[in-house]
């Protein structure tokens, strides 16, 4: 197989929101990210290009396209090119009736920022979680911003989008759980004390620059900063609400 024009402005359109829309294709780069991938989901793969360092580096599904230094820079959305780039389809959301396994559900509203969200999927997966919610106007997590970040991780996720906080309660509500919990820096029930924050419960991290928005029968969480700065960094918080569900698991378990 041979890097063709066509295949070329194929990755190039890939690094816009319009190209991956019309094809459902994402571009998935970097050795970690690739081979997080392939050990996630192969069959989604539909070709591979690698630099001839990186040509025996993985174990490619299908034989890789091998090109030059000079050309695969001028495929790259990066400054540093790391040498090796998979051309996937994106897994599909799951059906809206398949009940969630998690046994609280994390979700995103109208976070921007392509670092934080990678940042978040693998924080989720190390926590042993399975989904991540997001409302409309959140980053695509099919860019290849977003795969860098997350090195792969959204591809063992499952990824379900909603228009807006409301719906997204709506159906947390009919999956069974019931308890909604927004994010908010100053004010609301404290994380390390609220003892049912991670009961069937819906948390929702918000955007960086306004937080979540609002939400009726909602209640409100925090994180206590004795020092009393204005707020954390989106992926920060996350990891704290996530960690301490992951301390209580433990402590109820009687494990040390």
């Amino acid at each position: 197989m041979e890097l063709t024009r066509k295949l070329q402005s194929e990755i190039r359109a890939l690094h816009t929101r319009h190209g991956r829309k019309k094809s459902r294709l994402c571009c998935c780069e970097g050795l970690r990210a690739v081979r997080e991938l392939f050990a996630a989901a192969p069959e989604l793969v539909h070709y591979c290009v690698c630099t001839p360092e990186l040509r025996t580096a993985l174990p490619y599904p299908r034989e890789p396209i091998t090109v030059s230094n000079r050309e695969f820079a001028a495929l790259t959305g990066t400054v540093n090119a790391q040498g090796v780039l998979a051309v996937s389809e994106q897994p599909p959301e799951p059906p809206a009736t398949l009940l969630p396994e998690d046994p609280f559900l994390f979700a995103l509203d109208r976070l921007g920022d392509p670092g934080n969200f990678g940042t978040i999927c693998r924080t989720l997966l190390a926590a042993g979680l399975h989904e991540l919610w997001f409302t409309g106007g959140t980053v695509d997590p099919w860019s290849d911003k977003s795969i860098r970040s997350a090195l792969g991780a959204q591809f063992r996720l499952r990824l379900r989008s909603f228009p807006d906080l409301n719906s997204m309660a709506q159906q947390a509500t009919t999956f069974g759980y019931r308890n909604i919990f927004l994010t908010d820096p100053h004010h609301g029930e404290n994380c390390f004390t609220t003892p049912d924050l991670f009961d069937h419960s819906l948390i929702v991290i918000g955007c960086e620059s306004t937080g979540v928005g609002e939400l009726p029968g909602a209640r409100h969480t925090l994180i206590p900063m004795p020092g009393n700065f204005e707020s954390l960094n989106a992926a920060q918080a996350a990891t704290i609400f996530l960690f301490e569900s992951v301390r209580r698991h433990f402590v109820a378990s009687g494990v040390k």
